[in-house]
């Protein structure tokens, strides 16, 4: 018989979301369930703050997300970020001067807890909030610290500038795509989905083999290894199908939905 998870994570996007970006009542019920009979659920997402608002009902009174791919931990119900870990703006300076050279017309911005920063050049080719901070340069804010680098280069392709940007930053920042053409995602070191949730699961005195993990894209690699039970959706990229325990229906079919109503049976 399969362990009985205490906790359970799930990413959104590809994975809890359908395409469209809707969730399912179905998947609502499944976890608010799961909840109920005692779990712990967590949402772990590449999403900043500002776009778990709108989830909150997904996750009840007693939600939390892990966002910003491990640099934000976020009260979905109170709307208030309550811990973060973010880059040393003199290694921000550094790596986005490495970058201007190496990869000329690369734009940039940072996640804040307080909202999304952009140099006008990345707004320009990337949607953004009504309330986006504008700025010439990236590493001139001083204001709020980032806990999420961005840089997008329209010059490029995809993977040309995906693979450039990872030899220019190295192991200077960890950088991840989740799946947001184009979109380089860079966090502090050390900083990733299993780290923020390694550090949620040790205040909750809750061991790493009773998580379940749900995933689809390379950015949840991490965060499926650090979990006793490792899930991914059909949709799944490649290397997370074949990191997975166990592969369930689709994003769209409600997979994740389905895996916790057997839990519960």
């Amino acid at each position: 018989m399969t362990r009985r998870p205490r906790l359970v994570a799930t990413d959104l996007d590809g994975t809890l979301l359908r395409s469209d970006g809707t969730v399912s009542d179905r998947s609502v019920r499944a976890l608010r369930a799961v909840a109920a009979a005692g779990v712990e659920t967590v949402l772990v997402t590449a999403r900043p703050p500002r776009w778990l608002d709108e989830l909150a009902h997904v996750v009840g009174v007693r939600g939390i997300a892990v966002c910003g791919n491990g640099a934000f931990r976020y009260d979905v119900a109170e709307q208030r970020v309550f811990a973060e870990r973010t880059i040393e703006p003199e290694l921000l300076a550094e790596v986005v001067a490495d970058l201007r050279r190496e990869l000329p017309g690369t734009g940039f911005a940072a996640e804040r807890a307080g909202g999304l920063a952009a140099e006008r050049m990345f707004a320009a080719i990337h949607d953004h909030p009504e309330d986006l901070v504008c700025t010439h340069r990236i590493e001139e804010l001083g204001d709020e610290r980032a806990g999420k680098l961005l840089a997008r280069n329209p010059h490029l392709t995809d993977d040309e500038f995906l693979v450039a940007a990872g030899e220019v930053v190295a192991d200077r920042l960890v950088l991840s795509y989740s799946g947001a053409g184009g979109l380089a995602e860079m966090s502090a070191p050390g900083v990733t989905k299993a780290s923020a949730l390694r550090a949620w699961c040790a205040e909750l005195e809750i061991d790493a083999q009773d998580v379940w993990a749900f995933g689809d894209m390379p950015n949840d690699l991490p965060m499926l290894r650090f979990a006793g039970r490792a899930f991914a959706v059909a949709n799944a990229h490649p290397a997370v199908a074949a990191l997975a325990d166990e592969s369930v229906a689709s994003n769209d079919d409600d997979g994740v939905a389905a895996t916790l109503e057997r839990l519960l049976r």
